[in-house]
């Protein structure tokens, strides 16, 4: 009996255990249906507004000088002096000299040319006594030759003087050229010559740029030109107004800008890069053209380059945030669900961005980040302007979540 109750009694309690369980599985309350579905996305939204606005295109270029020469001998000699504004970035007169070639050799050439002509001078002045004496002499004789006439003699006379004035004329031409110098104001970019250096025609001195000018040559897509509106080959004519160019650059730990105008236009497309370029200039860049601060506009520097562009009234605009990559905008709807929807893009910049196409006025674009984003998504609109006068309450949820 002992050893039946022994085996039946684990039996009995498994028994009761499973009843049990299964009784409460049986009178579970069923849970509750969610039906209002997922929590919508909060996210930030600007409507599409109408403005008149600039086109302005940005790109960048190189500044060069308008004016870059080599400076190279003419005539042989020793160098006798080297001007002390002769180093990298001096800065140079009009026409100071910078180097002086030894003359002594070309001012006795010209003395010597001189008498040269001193002396044809008196050789044809001397053929045509001679000749007026032979007319006299054969005055009312027929047949009288040229010769006879002294025509040929006087003929090489004035052939000899024109020769010694030519000669006269090349002895002073090479003594001015050992004095070697720019025909403008500029500054020195390189030297390759010293004192007591002998140098020959074509030897290189060194280069120099004018400082009158400055220019820098600017890419151009196709897009940007069309925001430009100006067509391939475009020149500045004088009485049109000019198209402002505005370049800057950090130069000595400071933002400085300088103000330029375009000029013109290339007439043929890259064919390496598929770009136009154009060319901006600026007016004494070392003086008057200089920034605010009085920084110039320096050959070499790499600036950014804002080119004015055409005027569109009307036009509908967007916040830049808004756009996003493959030309796309989300849109909230009136019911609160997500648009994707691809737009027509006229112009973009840092802020802003012009649409063509696409886009109604007064509809929702949203500025702000979506995770997952998905057309149809419910989404809870919220005016970042209305976000900000209201950033000291508190939020019930973060745009984007």
């Amino acid at each position: 009996m002992n050893r039946y109750l022994r085996v039946a009694a684990p039996l009995l309690v498994l028994g009761c255990a499973a009843g049990g369980f299964a009784l409460l599985h049986a009178t579970k309350p069923a849970p509750e249906e969610n039906e209002e579905g997922p929590r919508p996305v909060s996210v930030f939204v600007e409507p599409v507004r109408r403005a008149d606005t600039r086109l302005d295109v940005v790109t960048h270029g190189e500044v060069r000088s308008g004016t870059d020469v080599e400076l190279v001998a003419q005539v042989a000699g020793r160098v006798a002096s080297v001007s002390p504004e002769f180093v990298e970035g001096g800065l140079i007169a009009d026409g100071a000299p910078l180097v002086v070639i030894e003359d002594t050799d070309y001012r006795l050439a010209v003395q010597e040319a001189r008498t040269a002509v001193a002396e044809a001078e008196l050789g044809l002045e001397q053929a045509k006594a001679d000749a007026d004496v032979a007319r006299r002499q054969l005055a009312g004789r027929p047949g009288a030759s040229p010769l006879g006439l002294h025509v040929p003699q006087l003929n090489q006379a004035t052939v000899r003087l024109k020769s010694a004035r030519a000669r006269l004329e090349q002895a002073e031409l090479n003594l001015a050229r050992t004095r070697i110098g720019l025909p403008f104001p500029g500054r020195v970019m390189s030297t390759e010559v010293d004192v007591g250096q002998y140098v020959t025609p074509g030897t290189r001195l060194g280069r120099a740029f004018a400082v009158d000018v400055a220019e820098v040559r600017l890419p151009f897509t196709d897009v940007q030109l069309a925001s430009l509106g100006l067509p391939i080959g475009y020149r500045a004519e004088p009485d049109e107004a000019p198209r402002r160019v505005t370049l800057a650059a950090v130069v000595g730990g400071e933002q400085q800008t300088w103000t330029g105008r375009l000029v013109r236009i290339d007439a043929a497309v890259d064919p390496g890069t598929r770009l136009v370029y154009g060319l901006a200039r600026v007016a004494q860049p070392y003086g008057d053209g200089a920034s605010r601060s009085g920084m110039p506009l320096a050959v070499g520097l790499y600036v950014e380059a804002t080119v004015q562009g055409r005027q569109v009234d009307n036009a509908q605009v967007i916040p830049r945030d808004a756009l996003r990559a493959g030309n796309q905008v989300y849109v909230v709807d009136a019911d609160g669900l997500l648009q994707v929807r691809p737009v027509t893009v006229r112009h973009a910049d840092a802020d802003s961005a012009v649409i063509g196409a696409g886009l109604a006025q007064d509809e929702r674009v949203v500025v702000s980040s979506i995770r997952n984003p998905i057309d149809g998504m419910r989404l809870n609109p919220i005016r970042r302007d209305e976000a900000t006068a209201d950033a000291g309450s508190p939020a019930t949820s973060r745009p984007g979540t």
